[in-house]
């Protein structure tokens, strides 16, 4: 068995070659980028419309060296649910909307300026700030937060409080489907246990007569997504904007990751500074037209280590994809025809493994909890998190995940750290930097 040959970043691939393969790539996206407007109140023809026209703009801002796809990011689900205020499967208000919208252009904001430290400075300050002792348990925090929405919607009649077993049974059949492809399946399909779960679940839904099609005889052929302009409002702001700094982490991981499957130093060239402003200008862009803030998705890279096609073109490809279809209002009305109990059961395994990366960094970072300092930084965040905490100031309200970040990063700053855990730090540093 021959090996297939790499397809480098700067390759253009012939037509006939390149549409199957961002056709790959927008299969790898499409189930965790429309699942986010699904379950927050969004409209998904404006999110893929969106998610497009961000990774085009990615594309040109790191100048076409790095191959990265941009979905809806999942650590905003939570603000954003409270924010618009909607059972899963039903659009907010555009009033609503706008108000979140100006939480997410100031988020992309934030990437930006983020980006602009960081070609000053380099990232070492990113990681006194956010050492994984921080973000290990807010990322524990956003997964653990989200189980409720999950295990409702799986068994609730379009989210309405009726419980009713028959949708139990069809949530736990799209939550097997998706647990069996991502364990047993290999290759691309490996790559996208996501989308074959919520496709298996719909199919098993529909087999029960719970699916209900009238939307799609309704959909027009052609139709420019309803975009909503953003309203600036400081409680939203001020409940998203600290979830940014997760997002960043989680670029930073996928950028070095990106790195180590393509072989070249992305890091350098473009630049960390490039590939964040990128990401920025992108979520900027989406909360401006009322889509959700994006981020770089580790199912694409997924998609390239399987297929050794690094090719910004073929990315591209499936951006431009994307656009179209956010213009063919049946493939919004075929999303909402998607019923809720299918998608809670995708959201179960998804909102657990985003707890267990959580996990992950702390287990990975060595945080030792021996030391008090490392113990109550994490068990004061994972309580006020959970918890459900809030507090107001005036007129502005701090929700649970934003509050729990605050006061994490707080503590991070004024807790003194031992000898041994300040050199158990510097050696943590030391490592996760780029060679000079």
């Amino acid at each position: 068995m021959t090996t297939p040959r790499t397809i480098q970043i700067e390759e253009r691939v012939p037509l006939l070659q390149s549409i199957p393969l961002s056709l790959q790539h927008l299969f790898a996206m499409f189930g965790a980028t429309v699942l986010v407007p699904f379950l927050v109140g969004l409209d998904t023809s404006v999110t893929l419309f969106t998610s497009g026209v961000g990774t085009l703009l990615y594309i040109l801002i790191t100048k076409g060296k790095i191959p990265a796809y941009l979905g809806s990011s999942f650590a905003f689900i939570a603000a954003l649910s409270a924010i618009l205020g909607v059972k899963p499967g039903q659009i907010a208000s555009d009033q609503r909307i706008a108000v979140a919208m100006g939480g997410c252009v100031v988020v992309g904001a934030i990437y930006i300026a983020v980006a602009l430290a960081i070609g000053r400075f380099g990232t070492g300050w990113i990681d006194r700030l956010l050492p994984p002792v921080v973000i290990g348990p807010v990322v524990m925090v956003i997964g653990l937060g989200l189980a409720r929405v999950a295990v409702e919607v799986m068994a609730m009649q379009g989210g309405t409080g009726s419980y009713r077993p028959e949708f139990f049974y069809v949530a736990l059949a799209a939550l097997a489907i998706a647990v069996l492809a991502a364990q047993y399946l290999k290759g691309f399909l490996g790559v996208i246990p996501i989308l074959i779960g919520i496709v298996g679940g719909y199919l098993v839904a529909l087999a029960a007569g719970q699916v209900n099609l009238s939307g799609l005889g309704q959909a027009p052929a052609f139709a420019v997504p309803h975009f909503v302009l953003p309203v600036f409002d400081a409680s939203a702001i001020l409940s998203l904007a600290p979830i940014s700094l997760v997002v960043i982490t989680e670029h930073i991981g996928h950028l070095i990751v990106t790195n180590n499957v393509v072989g070249r130093d992305l890091v350098k060239d473009p630049g960390l500074h490039r590939s964040l402003a990128g990401d920025g200008v992108a979520t900027a862009v989406s909360g401006f037209l009322g889509g959700p803030p994006n981020t770089t998705y580790g199912e694409n890279i997924g998609v390239m280590a399987v297929t050794r096609v690094f090719s910004v073109w073929v990315i591209g490809g499936a951006a431009v994809m994307a656009v179209v279809m956010s213009f063919l209002p049946m493939v919004g009305a075929l999303i909402r025809s998607i019923p809720t109990q299918v998608m809670g059961g995708i959201c179960i395994l998804l909102f657990g493994i985003i707890a267990a990366a959580g996990v992950r960094m702390l287990v990975e970072a060595r945080i030792d909890y021996a030391e008090k300092r490392n113990l109550i930084i994490t068990s004061v965040i994972l309580i006020i998190g959970i918890g459900g905490a809030k507090i107001h100031l005036g007129s502005v309200e701090l929700g649970e995940m934003s509050l729990a970040t605050y006061v994490g990063v707080l503590l991070n700053l004024v807790l003194p750290h031992g000898r041994a855990s300040d050199a158990e730090h510097d050696a943590v540093v030391a490592a996760t930097q780029p060679d000079a």
